[in-house]
């Protein structure tokens, strides 16, 4: 699903309300969908459903009737591309409270065969970044491709290279952080052109537990909403008027 905002002020939406890395927190998920709803607000879900959490199954399950229903779109995060290979039959590097934590979820689900095949079929088309307006949507991190066109078709299908790369891992040095991870910088944001706001998760940029703004060197500007929900934090949403 590619929304655009005319088609959307059409079906009679009055908004966007934008939601962070789930992570398996569907309790969380369903409370921001079901205000969503309630709001008549159209949803975007910035990727990374599933690891970590107490239910990825539930959280997937939302994702795709969400979806099905035409009242939301979620986003190809770095989780989700590596599920879709794991599903697939390939060998991934995870920590066990993450892609092994959401395969034994799903194998102990009534519907978890039927789930596996739904969410093979559904990361391998999902978006790796949208732009609507002023707005920019995207996982992880902004590339200046991403002004210049759409997501590939097949995003969740495709070897991560450059934008698209960027869209699911952010911008690395190419050394390792103390915590094991890649190291990961902020460079992106200085090229954020001015009047353009992106929405990321990925990182847990937050001290407060709100979602973070900063603004670039060009006069951009970024929000994360990344806060820690299945990590011990909780799920963030903000909610967008239509731009005037």
């Amino acid at each position: 699903m590619r929304p655009d905002l005319a088609g959307l002020r059409e079906k009679g939406f009055t908004g966007l309300r934008v939601v962070g890395d789930v992570h398996g927190d569907a309790p969380a998920f369903r409370a921001a969908l079901e205000g969503a709803r309630a709001a008549g607000r159209f949803v975007i879900q910035l990727g990374d459903l599933t690891d970590y959490g107490p239910d990825a199954p539930g959280a997937l399950r939302m994702a795709f009737a969400m979806q099905e229903a035409g009242e939301g779109v979620f986003l190809l995060g770095n989780h989700d591309h590596k599920l879709r290979r794991a599903l697939m039959g390939a060998r991934v590097r995870s920590p066990a409270e993450a892609v092994p934590r959401t395969l034994d979820q799903l194998s102990a689900a009534e519907d978890g065969e039927t789930l596996a095949r739904c969410a093979i079929r559904q990361i391998s088309h999902a978006p790796a970044w949208l732009r609507l307006g002023p707005w920019i949507f995207v996982h992880a991190a902004y590339h200046p491709a991403m002004l210049l066109g759409a997501s590939p078709a097949a995003a969740g299908e495709s070897k991560p290279e450059g934008a698209l790369a960027r869209a699911l891992y952010g911008q690395v040095t190419g050394r390792t952080a103390a915590d094991g991870f890649p190291e990961r910088v902020l460079h992106w944001l200085d090229s954020i052109p001015p009047g353009i706001t992106v929405y990321c998760g990925h990182d847990q940029r937050s001290r407060d537990g709100r979602p973070l703004s900063l603004r670039g060197r060009s006069g951009g500007q970024a929000v994360f909403l990344d806060t820690g929900a299945g990590k011990g934090g909780h799920l963030s949403w903000l909610d967008l008027p239509w731009p005037g």
